[in-house]
């Protein structure tokens, strides 16, 4: 099964090899049609420390790292 792509901000970096990814997805109200805006953050694993707060990124699917991160930073967009 193909792993899923994500793109986000990073919101936060203070963790040692971790990134807070606030990814936004929009879609019309299926009775209103009206065009609606939800995000939810994801922790994802940064192994090089690279990515700061403000970067878009891209994250992707991976088997479980920790207690919260499931995953991972594949590259910046």
């Amino acid at each position: 099964m193909p792993k899923r792509i994500l793109q986000g901000t990073v919101t936060s970096d203070k963790n040692d090899q971790t990134v807070t990814v606030l990814v936004e997805r929009r879609f019309k109200h299926p009775v209103l049609q009206k065009t609606i805006r939800k995000s939810k953050k994801y922790r994802a694993h940064d192994e090089s420390n690279q990515f700061k707060v403000g970067d878009s990124v891209r994250i992707q699917e991976c088997a479980p790292k920790s207690k919260t991160k499931r995953w991972e930073v594949v590259a910046q967009a």
